[in-house]
């Protein structure tokens, strides 16, 4: 499958994902309105039945706007006759069982005579509990000369209650969104482990196939009739063989070592390490290029040497081999508190900053003009910041395209 149909895939799947949430996400706030609209009338109707009852009892005429509504959730209801408190609140939760509004509400009964709230209270028909109620705002007109005031202060929470189905069903729908998902991000790693693993083999094919071809060369030279009679050519090609088959065995350690590290997870064994004698050991191989300038007072740590070792080759190596001039590479170290800092710098091609954490993945090569001329596969870094998690040391790139790199180990 092409990338190209790949991308067509994954941008058609987030806009699949995006119109499913969407829909469910109106389809919710639309049964949400439609129980507030059904909670509203129906507390009209069980609110008119209780001052119709009032009434009754008083023997007066109601009337046909007996109820108003304040707010969402808070109702006035005229009764046009004074009420003893234990009767209206018996009409009110009897009136709101029969039309099925099982909820809390508070309520309070204003006098027309003292032109204030005589009586409130909160009623939970579900735990039979009640509390004084707080302070409702009533009205003060000759029209509602004789009223109550009620409020539903979980009115959203009875209306919820009633979505249940719909609650769950954007559960589920949310559930295989997130499945979908999850398996549509393990498909297209797989497909870019893929991507990355054959371009690994496309470049460990191309590497090793140089030394093997000029091995056997070399080799065909060397049995040549009358090449003993050309000392200077038979040295020529001596070295040569020589050469690639140093080349050709180092490319496969840098295999083989990758491999083990990854099956053994890096059984480390550390020692105290003096890092100066191991940096002046190393630098030595490639001078007249290194400078040192090991300032740092206290060198020991606890390492592995063998790893040590590895990745102050592979550093050293890179600098050699991303640099289009005569190599000048600087190795520093100094001291913070308990922390041992070395850096690895160099004047070579530098990094982009878009590649800055991407160099340290595995098989990744920065894709330059220089790709195949500067031979590798792609795991130097990648082993490199490996040892160092291993290690649970830090390790930082500081680079321009241009200007050289430095890597910066913080060690402990």
């Amino acid at each position: 499958m092409s990338r190209r149909v790949i991308r067509t895939l994954l941008v058609l799947s987030v806009i699949s994902i995006i119109g499913i949430l969407t829909m469910q996400t109106l389809w919710v706030v639309k049964a949400y309105r439609l129980g507030e609209r059904q909670f509203r009338q129906t507390a009209f109707i069980a609110l008119q039945d209780v001052a119709e009852q009032v009434a009754r009892l008083n023997r007066v005429t109601l009337g046909c706007d007996a109820v108003s509504q304040l707010s969402s959730d808070y109702f006035i209801v005229n009764t046009h006759s004074p009420v003893d408190p234990v009767t209206l609140e018996h009409f009110i939760t009897q009136s709101l069982r029969q039309h099925n509004l099982i909820t809390d509400f508070e309520y309070g009964i204003y006098s027309c005579e003292s032109n204030r709230m005589i009586y409130g209270n909160y009623v939970s028909p579900q735990v039979h509990a009640r509390r004084t109620a707080s302070a409702l705002p009533l009205l003060q007109t000759p029209e509602f000369t004789y009223h109550f005031g009620i409020r539903f202060p979980n009115q959203a929470r009875f209306i919820a209650s009633g979505l249940d189905n719909f609650i769950i069903s954007t559960v589920a729908v949310l559930l295989v969104v997130l499945f979908f998902g999850y398996t549509l991000f393990i498909v297209l790693r797989q497909r870019r482990l893929a991507d990355v693993q054959q371009d690994f083999i496309n470049n460990i094919t191309h590497e090793l196939q140089t030394p093997v071809s000029t091995i056997r060369i070399a080799a065909d030279v060397l049995r040549s009739e009358g090449i003993a009679e050309q000392p200077e050519r038979l040295k020529q090609y001596a070295r040569v063989l020589h050469e690639e088959s140093l080349r050709l065995q180092k490319q496969v350690q840098d295999v083989l070592q990758l491999a083990r590290s990854e099956r053994m997870r890096f059984a480390l064994n550390p020692q105290e390490v003096d890092l100066h004698d191991t940096l002046r050991r190393l630098a030595a191989l490639y001078q007249p290029h290194v400078i040192l300038q090991l300032d740092a007072p206290s060198p020991v740590i606890q390492a592995d040497p063998y790893h040590l070792e590895n990745i102050i080759r592979n550093l050293l190596d890179n600098a050699v081999k991303y640099c289009t001039g005569t190599p000048c590479i600087t190795i520093r170290t100094r001291n913070e508190g308990n922390q041992l800092l070395w850096s690895v710098r160099d004047n070579g091609i530098g990094i982009a900053q878009e590649y800055h954490e991407k160099v340290f993945r595995q098989f990744f090569r920065i894709p330059t003009d220089r790709m195949h001329t500067v031979k590798g596969f792609g795991i130097g870094l990648y082993y490199v910041r490996k040892v160092i998690q291993a290690h649970r040391w830090q390790i930082r790139l500081q680079s321009e395209e241009g200007k050289g790199s430095e890597f910066v180990i913080v060690s402990i």
